[in-house]
């Protein structure tokens, strides 16, 4: 897996882009969270949880479905909340959050690969690029040496992309804002 900061850095980064005005920054964060969640299976391994099971690490949390249900979920509790005017752009982005947490991950170096298509199908992929350093599971092993490694690649390959992403935003922003006067 791709450690909690790339995921979450990803997920902002997607709610930055597709709803960028300030006000919106809940929903990045949100956005964030989303990306992070799929990872709340790793609680399966203390209960016993086989990892290649549907309920596995990198299983049915992972999949295209689980994205969809929660952002629409999570829409439609904020519609409920408070209306949004770009409902169904929040949703695209809690979506696009969510999975985007399983393309890291088929992009990392270990793993048995990600069941995008649970629980229909239980296959297990990866992209065929995968440059991002497996994160060890657990805090406790997430520490020196192996740390660095995983956050030096994350660098690279997820919080440069990002950074250039909310740069080249914030330069399309301000020249529409010049062009406008």
């Amino acid at each position: 897996m791709a450690s909690a900061f790339g995921h979450a850095l990803l997920g902002a980064t997607l709610g930055k882009l597709l709803l960028p005005a300030h006000p919106n920054w809940p929903w990045w964060l949100l956005a964030a969270a989303c990306a992070v969640l799929p990872d709340a299976d790793v609680v399966g391994f203390t209960l016993g949880v086989a990892y290649d099971s549907l309920w596995g690490h990198r299983g049915l949390s992972h999949s295209l479905l689980v994205a969809a249900v929660l952002a629409g979920s999570l829409a439609g509790l904020a519609a409920l909340r408070q209306p949004h005017p770009q409902l169904g752009r929040l949703g695209l982005v809690l979506f696009l959050a969510t999975a985007s947490h399983g393309v890291l991950d088929a992009m990392t170096t270990g793993g048995l690969g990600v069941a995008f298509l649970s629980p229909w199908d239980q296959q297990r992929y990866f992209l065929g690029f995968r440059p991002i350093q497996v994160s060890p599971i657990g805090i406790s092993r997430f520490a020196g040496a192996a740390a660095w490694r995983v956050l030096r690649s994350e660098a690279l390959w997820v919080g440069i992309p990002c950074l250039l992403l909310w740069l080249g935003l914030g330069f399309l922003t301000s020249r529409s804002a010049d062009t406008q006067r």
